[in-house]
């Protein structure tokens, strides 16, 4: 094994580990569905308990805004720059409609700058429907040396 590939190894287990440490991310069934140099995907089931609205089934907005959450920190703990540990200083999300009931949703995202101490991240969350986003989002992240 190369060291480049020793320390993709490292930076992939240590994304799996943040997300599977965190209480939270684990009731609400997220799974870490890929990972690389500064990107991360996470999926979630939906479930009756995560519902917002009643009548239409929507997933609660706080359900996204979690999950997305969780992706974009996964994304900046798989930068090349190879952070320890990483927090949510800013994050903003619009909505752009309702998950469909019933289905997966999927957030994406892309750590896309670093500075010695901020790492600043996009990302998207889908449902079946890849074309159209539920939502998208910005942030910035502390970056632990």
């Amino acid at each position: 094994m190369t060291e480049d590939n020793a320390a993709e190894v490292a930076r992939d287990r240590i994304a799996r580990q943040f997300i599977e440490a965190i209480p939270h991310a684990r009731a609400l069934g997220m799974g870490l569905d890929r990972i690389g140099a500064g990107e991360a995907e996470i999926s979630m089931g939906w479930d009756e308990n995560f519902v917002g609205d009643p009548k239409s089934g929507i997933v609660h907005g706080g359900v996204v805004s979690a999950l997305m959450d969780t992706c974009c920190g996964a994304a900046v703990l798989t930068h090349p720059t190879a952070p320890k540990s990483t927090a949510t200083i800013d994050l903003r999300i619009d909505y752009m409609r309702g998950a469909t009931r019933g289905q997966r949703i999927r957030a994406v995202a892309k750590c896309y700058h670093v500075t010695r101490s901020v790492a600043f991240v996009r990302a998207e969350a889908f449902d079946d429907d890849r074309a159209n986003p539920v939502a998208s989002a910005s942030g910035a992240f502390t970056l632990g040396r």
